[in-house]
């Protein structure tokens, strides 16, 4: 089924529940508003951001990219929005979460709400040892956030979600841009890793492979598969 109306389930609750559910000693973004700063006014603050998101009037600011290192001395890239930017997602987030949530299979494990990488090896142990052993294939995507195609991405979202003010928004993420060093630049691919639209993101394209590695024999023939988000 595709859900053409959505928005209206973002409202004042949900954004303040939103609110809530942020990490509040995360780095700030490209504006330098922290939580503290944020909630002085919380109350005005999200009733503006509410208004913004109905209306059309939101815009959304570049994400600021910082590095992490990664072993074999490699850097990973990490976006970290503004403030106002993480409540939103994790309000839009959550909306797209109580739609793809229906769709999953049980073995997936990526992203999802009360899952977690240790339960999925969990299942993947207790899989093997009733199976009485087994072979065990990794498939990791190289550098799936940077790589991501959104023009795959749109189509997988077109198939469950067709809100306009929800998917015009998701459009404003993906053209914000990231800023480094000063200089701001809008990739053509990718979506940013780190930030909370990355995670909803990965919701179409995890709930597509699940469900279509599930029909393949050659990737479930053993008997079972686990999608695990990294």
């Amino acid at each position: 089924m595709v859900m053409t109306t959505l928005a209206h389930h973002i409202d004042a609750d949900l954004l303040r529940e939103a609110y809530r559910l942020i990490r509040k000693d995360g780095a700030a973004g490209i504006d330098g508003m922290t939580a503290a700063d944020y909630g002085v006014n919380l109350e005005d603050n999200l009733d503006d951001l509410l208004r913004r998101f109905k209306t059309g009037q939101y815009r959304a600011p570049a994400v600021r990219r910082v590095y992490i290192p990664k072993a074999g001395g490699k850097r990973r890239p990490i976006g970290i929005p503004t403030l106002e930017d993480k409540v939103l997602q994790k309000a839009v987030s959550m909306v797209m979460e109580s739609v793809y949530e229906q769709d999953f299979m049980e073995c997936s494990y990526g992203f999802r709400p009360g899952r977690s990488a240790h339960q999925a090896l969990d299942t993947l142990w207790k899989g093997l040892m009733g199976m009485g052993g087994g072979v065990v294939i990794e498939v990791d995507i190289e550098d799936f956030f940077g790589t991501l195609d959104r023009h795959h991405l749109e189509d997988f979202l077109d198939q469950r979600i067709r809100d306009g003010v929800i998917r015009r928004t998701i459009g404003k993420w993906f053209n914000a841009g990231v800023m480094e060093d000063g200089h701001h630049s809008k990739p053509e691919k990718g979506t940013p890793q780190g930030s909370l639209c990355a995670a909803a993101h990965n919701m179409p394209y995890g709930q597509r492979w699940v469900m279509g590695s599930a029909g393949q024999p050659e990737l479930v023939g053993a008997g079972m598969a686990i999608e695990r988000c990294a």
